[in-house]
């Protein structure tokens, strides 16, 4: 039995690309889309969808493109998106009100459904129809409610300790905004979001 070939990261983080851009056709009632079609509206080869799409199946059909219904559902599972995933974010500063507050536009299988903070003045409070709790109950809520995903908006000095009481928990990616690189020697998977350097890598194509 041959081995499963390895996915790269810049063909999954194009997914979600593809998702969106489907599902505001499947809003037109589009049935069918070409690889051509998709590539000159997302501005990325077609070739290259092509490519990234066969690597998990062959879901186009000559003459005629893809079946947007269809894509749109196989995609959805192969981002594991077709099932629950309850999320936890820690750090209900300024930042972590207002990705709380997007909670209200993530599909219903993905939903940020814990608050936590270490500010004593904060814990108790609503925050976007969710109490926030204290850091020392994380772990426990986190088994609770079977949470998979954390995201971060801490202080960078409570960063790296924050990550690894939710690893310890048991969460299994991270998405982290502090300014600060995170480390583990567990196989958890940890995307930075780094604005600042976001905004100053733009700077460099400023005219």
């Amino acid at each position: 039995m041959g081995k499963v070939p390895k996915i790269s990261e810049a063909v999954v983080r194009r997914l979600p690309i593809y998702l969106r851009y489907l599902t505001n056709l499947q809003e037109l009632q589009v049935k069918t889309v070409s690889s051509q079609q998709m590539g000159k509206t997302m501005d990325i080869n077609p070739a290259q969808i092509r490519k990234d799409l066969s690597a998990f199946g062959d879901f186009g059909k000559k003459g005629i493109g893809y079946d947007v219904d269809y894509l749109i559902e196989k995609i959805r599972h192969i981002l594991k998106l077709d099932q629950v995933i309850h999320v936890a974010l820690v750090g209900a500063g300024n930042l972590g009100q207002a990705i709380s507050n997007y909670n209200v536009y993530l599909k219903d299988n993905m939903k940020i459904v814990s608050i936590f903070d270490a500010d004593p003045q904060k814990i108790g409070k609503d925050l976007g129809g969710l109490v926030i709790e204290p850091i020392d109950k994380m772990e426990d809520i986190i088994k609770e409610k079977q949470i998979r995903m954390a995201i971060i908006t801490t202080p960078a000095s409570a960063a790296q300790e924050v990550a690894n009481k939710l690893i310890e928990a048991g969460i299994e990616a991270i998405l982290n905004f502090a300014p600060t690189t995170i480390r583990t020697e567990k196989e958890v998977k940890i995307d930075h979001n780094d604005l600042t350097s976001s905004l100053q890598s733009l700077a460099y194509y400023l005219n």
